[in-house]
């Protein structure tokens, strides 16, 4: 997760005394980098009757590299002067923060800093611009976790800006819920989404050499426990359909990938990707997920944006009264294990040869996101809730034993009626944690409505 970059500008009149002013805004500078923000600032502007502040500050502004714009009122100034600057800036997103006054000598002591931001909040939202208006309140500490929550959505805004998707095969299974349009995609969050075929990456298999393919079956013979022996040509084919993918991801660019699963890699392959997925995922530490979900791989970019984890994607198996029963058929990255990687070979119906990760899922607070399309309106359905540990579970079909899939129990806060007549998917995203605050800024910025 990047570190949010903040162009920080304060605002005082040409009446209050300049040491205030700027003591206060080097006291906000101060706040911002303790809440982990990185801050570009300029001096103070005032409302000088020349302008002079004004154009200062924006030609400094102008040519440095920030995720949003400050806009912290320390004290009281006429409009224009705060226009004049934020104006310059109409594409980044514009934080309005109004300081507070203090006690001293048994007197408040203010400066009238939201008489400003009051004036401007409905200003600068009727001129378009991309407005957050957070007040300090005087007698509460000043509201860094609402502000760094801000910053990170913005952040987010530009990392999915000329983000790249990489789709080996399309429309796996001839599935609907996992289609996207791809100019309202390009126009609303900045992805693209690339296409190769499957063919390419088998032609890249008879060109690899066999000390890169040694060196992987040697990492995960030492990461993963393989709770019985497995077949060394599967895990061999699976090595090497990997490194074929870790050439081109890298070679593309690609922060996420999917690839064609039932009706590519196990129908003409005869070879389930589990492991591939798995590879991608902790080597290349990229956002994976199957069956060309499209808008599952983007909602996995955006919360990895917004959060710096993995975002590994389940999907429903089962609903109950109180929530939903989770899981996967076939990987799940690292990051979201709880313990030792597990995996374990066996079949599913009448295919064989492949190896599933059995691993046991982190448990705690989650937030569950699918992102979905009608035509060019964009929607994020989000919702949290708490993981625990599922009850024995299989799904039919497996070879016997059947295998205890990854899964979990998630006791949803909320309505399960309501949640079943929003849901967009069988893939949902999951993090961990309550980050429903930090999608809903992201989706404020990006012109997304939020679903919850």
């Amino acid at each position: 997760m990047l570190k949010p970059k903040v162009g920080f500008v304060g605002f005082g009149e040409v009446n209050t005394p300049r040491e205030i002013i700027e003591r206060k805004c080097q006291r906000a500078i101060e706040w911002l980098e303790s809440a982990g923000l990185e801050v570009l600032s300029t001096a103070p502007v005032s409302d000088d009757p020349d302008g002079k502040d004004v154009r200062r500050a924006v030609a400094e502004l102008a040519g440095a590299d920030f995720d949003l714009l400050v806009t912290c009122l320390a004290g009281w100034i006429p409009s224009h002067a705060v226009i004049s600057v934020a104006s310059e800036f109409p594409q980044h997103p514009i934080l309005l923060w109004g300081l507070s006054g203090a006690v001293e000598g048994g007197r408040l002591v203010t400066t009238a800093d939201q008489a400003g931001t009051t004036a401007l909040r409905q200003t600068m939202e009727d001129l378009g611009l991309h407005l957050k208006y957070i007040p300090s309140f005087q007698d509460a500490p000043p509201p860094l976790s609402k502000i760094a929550t801000f910053a990170q959505a913005a952040s987010a805004v530009k990392a999915l800006r000329n983000s790249k998707v990489g789709m080996m095969g399309c429309r796996d299974m001839n599935l609907y819920a996992t289609l996207y349009d791809g100019v309202s995609l390009r126009k609303r969050l900045g992805t693209e989404v690339e296409f190769f075929e499957m063919l390419e990456m088998v032609q890249r298999v008879e060109r690899l050499k066999t000390e890169a393919v040694a060196q992987v079956l040697e990492t995960i013979r030492q990461k993963w426990v393989f709770e019985r022996p497995a077949n060394p040509e599967v895990l061999e084919k699976g090595v090497k359909y990997y490194l074929a993918l870790r050439d081109k991801v890298q070679e593309r660019k690609y922060q996420a990938v999917s690839l064609i699963d039932v009706d590519g890699m196990k129908k003409l392959l005869q070879f389930p990707p589990a492991m591939v997925f798995m590879l991608l995922a902790d080597e290349l530490n990229v956002c994976t997920i199957p069956e060309n979900d499209v808008l599952g791989a983007v909602t996995q970019l955006v919360m990895r944006a917004l959060t710096g984890q993995a975002s590994a994607y389940l999907e429903f198996y089962e609903f109950f009264s109180h929530g939903v029963l989770m899981g996967v058929p076939d990987y799940v990255p690292s990051e979201v294990v709880d313990g030792l990687v597990k995996v374990t070979p066996t079949s599913f119906g009448g295919l064989a040869g492949g190896l599933l990760n059995t691993s046991r899922l982190k448990t705690g607070k989650v937030t569950l996101c699918r992102l979905a399309s009608r035509g060019d309106h964009y929607t994020m359905h989000v919702v949290t809730g708490d993981a625990e540990t599922p009850q024995p579970w299989e799904e039919a079909g497996w070879a016997p034993p059947a295998p205890q899939l990854p899964g979990l129990e998630i006791r949803l806060h909320g309505d399960m009626e309501e949640f079943t007549q929003k849901v967009y998917g069988q893939h949902y995203i999951l993090s961990y944690g309550n980050n429903s605050g930090l999608v809903k800024d992201f989706c404020g910025l990006a012109g997304i409505d939020v679903v919850g």
